[in-house]
């Protein structure tokens, strides 16, 4: 069953320095307090896995925890570009970055190809694309019974997958609800798991259209009230908008940026 621990003591635990590391969150349930504490820690050389990276994947790069990134779609989102990203692709800066890209579909069908034990997923998509052209991974296969050609992609199996939900009870079972991607699929793929939650309660109250992790698919469980924030978790918060507009100025400058990650990361203590 899932261990209860506190939110440095997962990380320290379950996220080690050349790890494949996916923290998947769509909308909502981003676990930007994990996140931090991935920085606080010092972990290098991640290989970042995410279908949206977003401003906690701009912070991470720009912390210098990154040497590679798997993903299909990257932004602040409703503002513009991560500066941060773009400085390590354009500049090399705090390091080179190097880029897997690849759709949507793709990424999530890589994860449920992960899930099910399956070595590659079978889709039909990037037809028209460029991608291929950059992307080694992504290969044609031909259907033995149609003749169809088809793109085949290797499953994602994330040494470590870090989520965010609402709920968790004291047996480590996982509940949320909302928006909630590929956050099951990304956990099941996974060698090990860290899920922080709003709270840790005695019993799970049904909720409509909820996701369950149950105890046994999840290796650890902290609880990390706001650990969305700058997102929401439906239910507990709201969106933090003036936060990714802000973000954008920040991120621009790497002197503004490095005293931004002083401030409110590296001195902030990490949630038991």
């Amino acid at each position: 069953m899932a261990k209860l621990v506190s939110l440095a003591e997962g990380v320290a635990d379950l996220v080690r320095d050349g790890d494949v590391v996916a923290l998947e969150g769509f909308t909502h349930l981003i676990p930007f307090a994990a996140g931090h504490e991935i920085i606080r820690q010092g972990r290098r050389d991640l290989t970042l896995v995410r279908m949206t990276p977003d401003v906690i994947y701009d912070q991470l790069i720009g912390a210098g925890c990154a040497r590679r990134l798997v993903f299909s779609w990257g932004g602040n989102p409703g503002v513009g570009s991560l500066h941060r990203f773009r400085d390590a692709v354009q500049n090399a800066w705090p390091g080179p970055l190097e880029l897997e890209e690849h759709s949507h579909a793709g990424m999530a069908n890589r994860y449920v190809a992960g899930a099910s034990g399956l070595p590659f997923a079978v889709l039909r998509g990037y037809t028209g694309t460029d991608l291929p052209r950059h992307t080694a991974n992504i290969r044609t296969i031909t259907c033995p019974f149609t003749g169809e050609e088809l793109t085949a992609v290797p499953a994602l199996r994330p040494d470590v997958t870090v989520v965010h939900a609402q709920r968790a009870d004291r047996a480590g079972n996982v509940q949320m609800w909302g928006i909630t991607g590929v956050q099951k699929e990304a956990v099941l793929a996974a060698r090990r798991s860290l899920v922080t939650v709003e709270e840790v309660v005695d019993e799970l109250s049904p909720v409509p259209g909820q996701v369950v992790l149950p105890g046994w698919a999840v290796t650890a469980v902290a609880e990390a009230p706001g650990g969305a924030h700058p997102s929401y978790a439906q239910g507990y918060s709201v969106r933090d908008n003036d936060f990714y507009v802000g973000w954008d100025a920040i991120s621009r400058d790497r002197d503004r940026f490095l005293d931004w990650v002083r401030q409110q990361v590296l001195k902030a203590e990490a949630m038991a």
